[in-house]
């Protein structure tokens, strides 16, 4: 008995022990991360708390700007502005503007004619009208806006005034509006009242968090009542050492406007964590100020908790580490060692005496007893036999692991590869006036296809990389990567350059690696860029051409006669096209001309690709894609893919 009590005491004695001696660093330890705690929450909370308020500002602006400028670049405004007489053209520059009014938070518009510097405007204050409010004049000064604003170098101009009537801050957006030959027709924009949005920035604010507005100059435009607007907020601050802290942030800000800059610094003497954004239409900051004494961004009341907590946890382990000791420890070492007892007076050898007094001495006592050859040889032969048995179920689980895991990677590359393909940006821009033909031979293939859009034009290619399967998909990767590179540096509107670059950066890529000489890394391409003002088409290929034809004629420009990575580096043209309506265009991947099928088990062959442009060329985009789709499962048949197929065809009107 007190053996048995001695253990016990003595395990609840060294888990006291334990437990003091890890509490005071946990103590001190606490104490550091809790400064750390503050100060990581402090600028977590000021940085999520400066992107969304510049959000608040930013999403509105550019939502109004965006518009604005598609009100201007809309070809109804270029050709009223061309010929402001025409009743026609008025009418329709008018009903296509109300559809903007409506989109406008403001619900207004205006539209100046520099031809006449007749001025036009409609508001939810007045009936719609066609006829000009008034004629802008050089001499007046309440029109300094406008001839000072079609001079600017940039297309348009945002203008921050304060309403006289309620003293709310407003932002008018002018859009120059210019022809084809960039010559000045006129201006559109409308104005945008900014106080629900700075309501919204100064409403339910933390205490010691104050949010600010301040132009390029530091000049406070919008605070709460802590701070005047107007005042500079360089005069605030009180190290002067603190000043270029500031300008280094701001001009980080400016170069890098999607990021959050955090300082900090000491306003009218107290800390603060300063988190500032750049809005760059506005050429605005967004500032947040906290004062990490003041700010409540940690709830203190869970410190009392935490030691409650602890002290109930440490005598639950007590109890819980007494309870186990006895029944883990004590009560079976008991039950062992009255079995031991009881073989040792049976057919075993008499028991060896130890002069050990506790519970593990009289178990070494029973167990030096248990020397019996028959029952250890019997226990060692079913050991091995069911770890040879586990070993087995454990390879027979691996296996089935490993060929699921190839499976499940293998279906997961396939999802990824159709994430990089463009088909909802293709489906939003292009609509019907696309069709988009893509089967890889395997689950995934080497071939993918690109789109980029900007306010001038289209950019679609296709691209082949050697290889199928796994290994052409991590090419379609490395040649995606290439691409987008590519088309950072040289542009959307220079498919030759693109392709050149393109091939510098697999080149760059795979130059180092140790490949076989077997092992192809090439990649064939086709690149057309659709250049909307001027209704002209650029297409540069290598190894992959584009057909282009209204049903009656094929025309075929040829890409270059290497690919990209191929062992000689390729040249790489412009080839300029003028767009017609009703002709249709198209480009694909080898793998549709080399199908073999038909009786005799040929390739498609480019004379039977080009007759059935001809045939179908004038059908609707979406039955030429059910009938290429047709006719190439018809002339295959039973035999297999050769290659990854990829078709892109599109059709472009210059007049809608």
């Amino acid at each position: 008995m007190g053996a048995r009590w001695g253990l016990r005491s003595k395990s609840a004695v060294a888990l006291l022990l334990a437990c003091v001696v890890a509490l005071i660093p946990a103590l001190l330890f606490g104490w550091g991360a809790m400064k750390d705690i503050r100060d990581h929450s402090a600028e977590a909370y000021a940085r999520n708390l400066t992107q969304l308020n510049r959000q608040h500002i930013a999403a509105p602006i550019s939502r109004e700007l965006a518009l604005s400028q598609r009100l201007a670049h809309s070809l109804g405004t270029r050709q009223w502005l061309q010929d402001e007489s025409s009743s026609l053209k008025r009418t329709r520059f008018f009903d296509e503007a109300e559809g903007f009014r409506s989109e406008f938070l403001d619900k207004s518009y205006f539209v100046v004619v520099d031809a006449t510097r007749n001025y036009y405007s409609n508001t939810p204050d007045s009936p719609v009208s066609q006829i000009r409010r008034y004629k802008l004049g050089p001499e007046s000064a309440a029109d300094a806006w406008y001839f000072k604003a079609r001079n600017i170098s940039d297309d348009y101009q945002l203008l921050v005034s304060q309403n006289e009537r309620d003293q709310t801050l407003q932002v008018r957006f002018n859009v120059l509006v210019r022809d084809a030959q960039n010559n000045l027709l006129g201006m559109t924009g409308s104005d945008l009242n900014l106080q629900p949005f700075i309501k919204a920035i100064l409403s339910d604010l933390e205490p010691g968090v104050e949010p600010m507005l301040i132009n390029s100059n530091g000049i406070i435009q919008v605070s709460s009542d802590a701070h005047p607007a107007y005042t500079q907020l360089y005069d605030l601050l009180t190290d002067e050492t603190d000043r270029p802290a500031l300008r280094k942030a701001m001009a980080e800000a400016q170069r890098e406007p999607t990021r959050v800059q955090t300082l900090h610094a000491e306003i009218q003497g107290q800390p603060r964590l300063l988190a500032l954004s750049y809005i760059e239409p506005l050429q605005w900051y967004v500032l947040t100020s906290v004062n990490l004494n003041a700010a409540h961004l940690i709830d203190q009341r869970w410190l009392w908790l935490l030691i409650i907590s602890l002290a109930a946890l440490m005598c639950v382990l007590l109890l819980g580490f007494g309870y186990a000791v006895e029944g883990l420890v004590i009560r079976p070492l008991k039950d062992l060692q009255q079995s031991a007892k009881a073989i040792a007076g049976g057919n075993y050898d008499a028991p060896i005496t130890s002069q050990r007094e506790d519970e593990i001495g009289e178990l070494s006592k029973a167990f030096a007893s248990m020397s019996d050859q028959v029952r250890r040889h019997t226990g060692e032969l079913e050991g091995k036999v069911l770890e040879r048995t586990q070993e087995l179920e454990k390879a027979n689980r691996e296996m089935i692991a490993a060929h699921k895991k190839i499976d499940d990677s293998i279906d997961y590359a396939s999802l990824i590869q159709r994430a990089i393909l463009p088909d909802r940006q293709l489906g939003a821009s292009l609509g019907d006036e696309h069709f988009v033909l893509w089967k890889p031979r395997d689950i995934v293939g080497g071939d993918f296809y690109v789109y980029r859009q900007n306010q001038d034009g289209y950019l679609l290619g296709i691209f082949d990389c050697a290889g199928h399967g796994v290994p052409g998909a991590l090419m379609t990767m490395l040649a995606r990567a290439a691409i987008d590179h590519a088309i950072d540096v040289a542009g959307e509107q220079d498919p030759a350059a693109i392709l050149r670059e393109t091939d510098l950066a697999l080149r760059g890529m795979l130059g180092d690696a140790v490949l076989s000489r077997a092992l192809a890394t090439n990649t064939d391409a086709g690149l057309v860029w659709l250049d909307r003002s001027r209704s002209r088409l650029l297409f540069s290929g290598a190894k992959i051409a584009l057909y282009a034809s209204d049903g009656e004629t094929v025309e075929e420009l040829h890409g270059g006669r290497r690919a990209l990575g191929d062992k000689r580096q390729g040249e790489y043209q412009n080839h300029q096209l003028t767009l017609h309506p009703g002709w249709t265009y198209y480009m694909c991947t080898d793998g549709f001309l080399d199908q073999a099928g038909g009786e005799q088990g040929f390739g498609f062959g480019n004379r039977r690709f080009t007759e059935m442009l001809r045939e179908h060329a004038r059908l609707p985009l979406k039955e030429q894609y059910a009938v290429f789709a047709s006719r190439l499962a018809e002339y295959q048949g039973e035999l297999p893919q050769r290659d990854d197929i990829t078709v892109l065809s599109f059709r472009f009107d210059p007049e809608q």
